[in-house]
């Protein structure tokens, strides 16, 4: 994967991160209790893809989860470990790459994963495959993958975007039990206040893609 995620960690540049200050909050919550529905916490385990700062993996350990984040800029671990301290919560995080899960160590039998916009990103073809094999790998059976993606679209160094078909195309062994448009209508608004570059957000078409291990 390229060094561009390290760079613009270092210079402090991580716009991604603002999806968690923004009203689609509200449909990921709904999202993470849909999970969570008819248990109690301890809720089990979830491993975080491309967990970034700690954003969500911090939110889902508050929740009750028992959580595994992994991701390969160690500034970023280092602020979700910030991160993590800061709210009190207890979340493991490794330096790795999701195309090699196993040799990373994140350990196997999750029944819950996560990807907020790591897939549809800047992995290639051959990347998606490999990524697609280690998550079935470390996944428990029936286990439930929530995956966000921008549509397939020339960005230039922006997520080339990923479509169901390509989704499907890299888990084989999954299959979409739901798919959900991102509220994008208030969070287009506010970001096209803030600065151009956000006015992609309103145009990507995200989606919110569940998956489930057959």
């Amino acid at each position: 994967m390229s060094l561009a995620y390290r760079f613009l960690y270092r210079v402090g540049f991580t716009p991604w991160e603002q999806m968690a200050k923004l009203p689609v909050t509200d449909q990921i919550d709904a999202l993470f209790a849909r999970e969570e529905e008819g248990h109690e916490p301890p809720y089990g385990e979830v491993l975080d893809l491309g967990c970034g700062s700690g954003i969500w993996a911090v939110e889902l350990a508050e929740r009750g989860w028992q959580v595994t984040g992994v991701d390969f800029v160690p500034r970023a671990l280092r602020r979700a470990r910030e991160r993590a301290l800061e709210a009190g919560v207890e979340v493991r995080l490794i330096d790795g790459d999701v195309t090699k899960l196993e040799e990373a160590g994140v350990g196997s039998g999750f029944p819950f994963l996560l990807d907020f916009g790591l897939f549809h990103d800047e992995l290639k073809d051959e990347q998606r495959q490999a990524m697609g094999a280690e998550v079935t790998a470390v996944a428990a059976p029936g286990a439930t993958l929530l995956m966000m993606a921008w549509a397939p679209a020339r960005r230039g160094p922006l997520p080339r975007g990923a479509s169901r078909r390509d989704i499907e195309a890299a888990f084989p062994a999954w299959s979409v039990v739901d798919e959900e448009p991102v509220d994008t209508s208030v969070g287009a608004r506010i970001w096209r206040r803030a600065r151009p570059f956000y006015r992609i957000w309103s145009t990507a078409d995200p989606r919110f893609y569940r998956l489930r291990c057959d």
